[in-house]
């Protein structure tokens, strides 16, 4: 018995010098090149929050850290880029709803498996989104805009920043819930189709807050509702849907960032340690407080769970209202 008590003991002593080797390991490890984050889009609150965390996580890691966009097929190109890199710790993703999670049932196919392909780092921000209208559109609130489609469905139609994007399918759900129809125009990213949304050329569309509240606030844009719990604490007389009709309408976007599948798990604790780190900077939770994120800073199993979890929520949407890639 003395004999079992001492071995396990010493299982007990080598197992605390293992954990504290393969903590030593995940600090330890470094990139040895300049990094690059793949945004699948162009613009965005994507790429600004790619861009927040860039800057300060290059002086974490000793190497330059370089955004790069590249958009297409509502982000499986990029993302794709990212899966088939290779997995060294020298190439992340920002992930979104899109990419991540919608794709799998918006395409008959797609070049990746975001569950097997892609390693999670983080779940890094979450955010409702608002139903934006131009000012000149004489539309008060999402009563008057759903009065103006059924009265001339031919006459609106709505941007998203992407084909499958959350901008597009919580427009696909409203659509579905009071049965009327607008015109989807799908762009290449946000920049564009606020533009184009600012312009008049489209009449309305759900956009996180960071890509329209500039533009509400200087009169170009009317914010009519968001699709949140509760009001945003910025915009308190703007309902949400709930409110405006709709009981069961909550859609939120979310970004987090990813590896290649395959990464070592001692490369992903080291950037999922940096960049919780750097999301809990009070400069950056300003940054990103401004653009209305709640900031989660998740570890890399709670996001894959996330990430599993959002795949058939999304599906549900999709199949329920037809959709499909272009």
């Amino acid at each position: 018995m003395e004999k079992l008590h001492r071995w396990i003991a010493a299982g007990l002593v080598f197992a605390g010098m293992a954990g504290v080797m393969q903590q030593a390991a995940a600090q330890e490890w470094s990139p040895n090149r300049p990094v690059r984050i793949i945004v699948p889009i162009v613009g965005s609150t994507n790429d600004a929050l790619a861009r927040i965390v860039a800057e300060k996580l290059q002086a974490a890691i000793g190497q330059p850290v370089y955004v790069e966009n590249k958009p297409g097929a509502g982000g499986n190109i990029g993302a794709d880029m990212v899966a088939k890199s290779a997995p060294d710790g020298h190439t992340l993703l920002v992930g979104y709803n899109g990419p991540l999670a919608i794709n799998v049932t918006l395409f008959d196919k797609i070049p990746y498996d975001p569950l097997k392909d892609l390693a999670p780092i983080t779940l890094a921000v979450t955010s409702p989104q608002y139903l934006a209208v131009p000012t000149a559109l004489p539309v008060k609130n999402v009563a008057d805009l759903l009065a103006m489609a059924r009265a001339d469905p031919a006459k609106l139609s709505y941007g998203s920043v992407a084909v499958g994007s959350a901008s597009h399918l919580t427009m696909e759900m409203l659509k579905l819930a009071a049965k009327v129809n607008l015109t989807h125009v799908p762009y290449k990213g946000a920049s564009p189709a606020v533009t184009d949304l600012v312009a008049g050329n489209v009449q309305a569309a759900f956009m996180v807050p960071g890509n329209v509240q500039q533009f509400a606030k200087d009169g170009r844009l009317r914010l009519i509702a968001s699709s949140g719990q509760k009001r945003f604490a910025s915009t308190p007389d703007v309902p949400t849907m709930i409110e405006s009709g709709f009981p069961d309408f909550i859609a939120t976007s979310w970004i987090g960032f990813l590896a290649a599948g395959g990464t070592p798990k001692n490369i992903i604790d080291r950037y999922n340690k940096e960049i919780v780190a750097i999301l809990q900077l009070p400069d950056v939770r300003a940054k990103l407080r401004d653009m209305e994120f709640e900031v989660i800073g998740s570890t890399p199993q709670q996001f894959s769970d996330w990430i599993r979890a959002e795949i058939p929520r999304w599906g549900r949407v999709i199949r329920e209202t037809g959709t499909k890639a272009n």
